[in-house]
């Protein structure tokens, strides 16, 4: 990615989380945290990856938001005006940390394995 698009992407994290800290007043939503953006290179898309705490509620806190997302794109255009176009945002759950913990898991259970057979 280009340092334009690196800016823009790092610009929409941080104001996505503020909107969702000050604007987004739900506490169905529990504890959401934006983990990163990508931006596409012609600036009219923008995924936003999302991390949720309560991981069996994601599926439902990921449906409030899509439901909200209008919001959150107004709320942008008025903080971001220097921007030519407020991209529309697609949201998706992230589940890197699902990933690490699963291998993490992997690597006790080896380690645990050859703990045994060491003895």
């Amino acid at each position: 990615m280009s340092v334009r698009l690196d800016k823009i992407a790092s610009l929409l994290k941080e104001e996505i989380s503020l909107i969702f800290l000050n604007k987004v007043q739900d506490p169905t939503l529990g504890l959401v945290t934006i983990t990163s953006v990508k931006v596409s290179p012609d600036i009219r898309q923008a995924k936003v990856y999302i991390s949720v705490y309560d991981k069996e509620n994601r599926e439902n806190v990921l449906q409030k938001i899509d439901d909200i997302k209008g919001l959150i794109k107004g709320q942008l255009g008025q903080r971001l005006k220097r921007l030519r176009y407020i991209p529309d945002l697609i949201f998706f759950i992230d589940d890197t940390l699902d990933y690490v913990e699963k291998m993490d898991g992997l690597f006790k259970k080896i380690h645990k394995n050859d703990n045994k057979e060491s003895e």
